[in-house]
């Protein structure tokens, strides 16, 4: 492997502030990438430098940037692609990184305003940025769209989530057939479990009941149950695959979504 593979790159990374999102943009500077971290926490500018600093330990200087927008939206989208642009010279890599249950509880106790808002988190974020993204990956003639999608698209309480992400997964086939011949190649990752720190913005802020707490638990225990290896995963093993797939080492891999969640292909 070349620990330098995103040399002279400049990727954007969404929901860049925590979890996932934050260790796809650390490695990702570390290997010589120019990134943008994109999210709608106002602390998405301090991660950005702290990103830079922690690339700098490993023994690169690293060219970062923060950018706060609301992905749920077009116009959040949009200015984000057009920050990169203006900000880097160009865009060689979108990673998209929004999304992640609201709420878990059994279907029928899902209100419809909740269902909308699953929606809106876990699908919309990826269409918009994919959409915003093209006229400059089109100009560059060519560049990779890699979006985290889940193995949640089988799974208990959390349908809305599911359903949302398996449109993910019908984007990225779609969108990787048809813009092959323009040298755009679009993948996925389906995370299964993942183990994170503490979250500085809850999924939910509203606030879990007793009860939505144990429909949690039991959504925790089959996702457990379901992996091969009776555990959740790490940030690294899922920062691994991401930019795998977002590599020149991957250049003849296009339309795929990868189950990365301990054998539960979801």
């Amino acid at each position: 492997m070349t620990m330098q593979r995103f040399s002279g790159k400049v990727m954007v990374v969404t929901g860049a502030a925590q979890g996932i999102g934050r260790g796809v943009a650390l490695r990702a500077a570390a290997e010589g990438a120019r990134v943008l971290l994109v999210d709608r926490a106002d602390f998405v500018a301090e991660v950005a430098t702290e990103v830079a600093a922690e690339a700098g330990r490993m023994g690169t200087t690293a060219d970062t940037a923060g950018f706060v927008a609301d992905l749920e939206t077009y116009d959040g989208a949009a200015a984000a692609m057009a920050f990169a642009a203006q900000r880097f010279g160009c865009i060689d890599i979108l990673i998209n990184g929004v999304g992640g249950a609201i709420r878990m509880r059994p279907f029928a106790e899902f209100e419809p305003a909740q269902i909308d808002a699953e929606i809106r988190r876990s699908l919309m974020p990826t269409l918009y940025t994919c959409h915003a993204v093209l006229p400059h990956l089109l100009a560059r003639g060519g560049g990779t769209i890699v979006n985290i999608s889940s193995n949640a698209t089988r799974g208990i309480r959390r349908v809305p989530y599911s359903a949302a992400k398996g449109g993910v997964n019908a984007l990225t086939q779609s969108l990787a057939m048809e813009y092959a011949q323009r040298n755009i190649r679009v993948v996925a990752t389906a995370p299964g479990g993942t183990s994170a720190p503490p979250r500085r913005v809850p999924r939910n802020a509203a606030g879990d009941s007793d009860q939505e707490r144990a429909w949690m638990g039991e959504a925790v225990q089959q996702v457990t149950e379901s992996t091969f290896f009776k555990r959740y995963g790490s940030i690294d093993e899922q920062v691994a695959p991401i930019l795998f797939l977002a590599s020149d080492e991957a250049s003849y891999i296009t339309g795929s979504v990868l189950p990365v969640a301990g054998g539960d292909t979801g």
